[in-house]
């Protein structure tokens, strides 16, 4: 099988539709039919079939395209690995990233590293664990900064932190004045990630264990960014990391209502594949990573 027709290949199963691999590709629609011919006739088996305007993966296909993404991951990565030899802390890092630790954890442990290696280039994707996870699989990311989710088969996971969260307000609401109870925050509005965000259903959840009803919405939103500064501003509760309270504890717009059944505690790990290349640099920082949690008290 030729390396090339195997890239076509990948990129057509991809893209469904062999017209618009060619845009892509740069290449005639025959120039790829060819292509698609060879592998099918050194396969013994046809790799794709109609579907609609488009075309989809037969199981042959599905198997070979397995196969050859791991073929170009291997030899990306013996590229990778090669180039590194002899360099020492040096190279680029791909890295997925969840918004939490994008902001509390990365930026002290990218410093330390780039003091260290100042030739260490990096690329970052902050979003969601559901999002960045797809992109590891693909080969567009060294490593995943995320909450922690299910094993998966040739995938690793190192515990780098903790991160809690809790339910908090602007530091003069009135539920400060008391004692509050699971049942007080009820009769409050609330701002938070739309249903379906890990945070938001547990959240729910922990509200319909106890026969309760659930929070009522008044503003939601996935910018999780957002929503510290807009409940400091607002009399609206809503559920947050802790590193955003410890990050303003110089201020006091913000405070958490201290419920242990509302304490969320979930580990940040960080997620590489099993048998691909990971540079010295992206080592080191996972070490910087852990260290600067230490460093905050294990919150």
């Amino acid at each position: 099988m030729d390396l090339r027709d195997l890239r076509y290949f990948e990129a057509i199963a991809s893209l469904q539709h062999v017209g618009r691999a060619a845009e892509v590709l740069h290449r005639s629609q025959p120039a790829l039919t060819s292509s698609i011919r060879r592998l099918e006739e050194a396969c013994g088996a046809p790799l794709f079939e109609r579907a609609g305007r488009g075309i989809r993966l037969t199981a042959a296909g599905q198997v070979l395209l397995r196969w050859a993404q791991q073929l170009r991951f291997d030899l990306e990565d013996a590229r990778r690995e090669i180039d590194a030899m002899g360099r020492g802390l040096a190279g680029h890092i791909r890295i997925g990233i969840v918004p939490t630790a994008a902001q509390f954890l990365l930026p002290a442990a990218a410093r330390q590293l780039l003091q260290e290696g100042p030739d260490v280039t990096m690329r970052t994707v902050v979003g969601l664990v559901e999002t960045l996870k797809p992109l590891l699989h693909q080969g567009e990311l060294d490593m995943v900064v995320g909450t922690e989710t299910h094993a998966q088969p040739g995938i690793v996971s190192r515990v780098v932190a903790e991160d809690a969260i809790v339910v908090a307000a602007s530091a003069t609401h009135e539920l400060f004045q008391g004692k509050p109870t699971l049942k007080d925050l009820t009769r409050y509005r609330w701002a938070l990630q739309p249903p379906g965000a890990p945070t938001r259903d547990w959240l729910d959840r922990t509200f319909d264990r106890r026969r309760l009803p659930r929070p009522r919405v008044q503003v939601e939103s996935t910018m999780l960014i957002m929503l510290p500064t807009l409940i400091a501003q607002t009399g609206l509760l809503s559920f947050i990391s802790r590193h955003h309270l410890l990050a303003r504890a110089g201020h006091s717009e913000l405070k958490e209502i201290p419920l242990k059944e509302t304490t969320m505690v979930r580990r940040l790990v960080v997620t590489y594949r099993d048998k691909g290349f990971l540079p010295p640099a992206a080592e080191r920082l996972i070490e910087l990573l852990a260290r600067e949690q230490r460093g905050r008290g294990g919150e």
